[in-house]
């Protein structure tokens, strides 16, 4: 066979950038040396030394989670996949899900429920309010439901269902299983699944805990992994099986080549956040948090959304009328190599608060590259004043 002239292409050197980007969005974050440095390992996925890696990870994991659960593993896949495999497993064809949903990724639960037949009924939040416990035990009360699903922190448009352990607690005494999206959450507030009565907890590597994307974090408690073992539907995905995938992480069987790499620098980023501890770890991202929250108010732009139902871990911003959202993050990238999220439709941005983004540094390089983006692309704000404010909140807090 005669083989075509093959394309011509050019190198990551002549794509990235000289100076490497500052990710200051909604994920992924910047990661650490050691967890940068893991990541470049390769060893083998069904050795000794695999094994005590994974062993540790599921250490560290509960840790993080708050749990004594057995049943915790590893998501080859963002988070989304992750998600998919808390649906999969406990949605069978006329299983009844509610739905709790605030904006984009709350309602992708709910649509990977449908897909696997599950009859769901959604409860859309109003716009920029947390999820109130009464409207949901009003639909609790219609019963029959078996599966709860609901988000911590809704990265999407940055609300936090402020009263979840709540909603939990009602989730359970009517019968559900309760599932909850702790993606952008996860190590930055507080989060107890044994405590709180959370079934099913799905987190992602490249947000709170600073580790890579595409390696995501699952756990299930003792009441959902009998539901999993009790199902009568045959499992439609094989890399998503939870029995399948329990044979690797708690039985040191194949189940698939897992992404060693990617496991070893989730492995030193929990060990990182151990080290630092949760309670020091939930002190700086508070701090942090309120101290960038502060500086944006100061200068003269307005928070997205009322403090009672604000999510720390992404602070959302209403983009001044006249300016384009878009063209501010471009600026921000272009110019001062700091880049931040908008969103999904809407002219807003977003500055995420995660792991290694809550670092002083951070917050004083993003709020002034965000400052003087805004006024280069037409915005009117007051750099010195939202400056201040951040060095008087860190100072006055730290």
């Amino acid at each position: 066979m005669k083989y075509p002239k093959p394309p011509s292409v050019i190198s990551l050197d002549n794509i990235l950038p000289d100076e490497p980007l500052l990710m200051m969005g909604a994920g992924p974050v910047p990661i650490p040396h050691k967890v940068a440095y893991a990541n470049s390992v390769v060893i083998n996925h069904l050795g000794d030394t695999m094994n005590k890696v994974i062993d540790q990870v599921k250490v560290m994991s509960r840790y993080v989670f708050q749990t004594s659960s057995s049943h915790v593993m590893g998501v080859s896949g963002p988070a989304s996949a992750a998600m998919e495999m808390a649906i999969v497993n406990l949605v069978e064809p006329g299983t009844k899900v509610l739905s709790v949903c605030n904006g984009l990724f709350s309602r992708r639960l709910a649509e990977m429920a449908i897909r696997v037949g599950g009859e769901v009924t959604r409860y859309d939040v109003p716009d920029k309010q947390s999820a109130r416990p009464e409207a949901i035990e009003a639909l609790l009360k219609s019963g029959g439901f078996q599966v709860l699903t609901v988000v911590q922190g809704e990265t999407s448009n940055t609300v936090w269902n402020r009263e979840l352990v709540e909603i939990c607690r009602l989730g359970k005494q009517y019968g559900c299983l309760n599932v909850v999206d702790a993606v952008c959450t996860l190590s930055t507030m507080e989060m107890e699944m044994d405590e709180w009565a959370v079934d099913v907890i799905i987190t992602g590597g490249q947000k709170g805990l600073s580790s890579i994307p595409g390696v995501s974090l699952i756990a299930f408690s003792e009441d959902a992994w009998s539901r999993i073992q009790k199902r009568n539907a045959p499992m439609t995905h094989w890399c998503l099986d939870a029995r399948l995938a329990d044979q690797f992480w708690d039985k040191k069987a194949y189940h698939y080549t897992a992404p060693v790499s990617g496991i070893l620098a989730l492995h030193e980023a929990l060990r990182l956040v151990c080290d630092e501890t949760l309670p020091a770890r939930f002190r700086r991202h508070a701090i942090c948090s309120a101290a960038l929250q502060g500086g944006i108010e100061a200068m003269g732009l307005e928070l997205l959304i009322p403090a009672e139902a604000r999510l720390p871990s992404v602070v959302g911003i209403t983009v001044p009328e006249g300016v384009s959202a878009d063209r501010v993050r471009h600026v921000m990238s272009e110019v001062h190599k700091v880049e931040i999220s908008g969103a999904f439709g809407l002219n807003i941005l977003r500055i995420g608060q995660m792991g290694e983004q809550s670092r002083t540094h951070n917050l004083f390089r993003t709020l002034h590259a965000l400052g003087t983006s805004m006024r280069a692309t037409g915005g009117k704000v007051d750099l010195p004043a939202g400056m201040a404010e951040l060095e008087r909140v860190l100072a006055s807090r730290g």
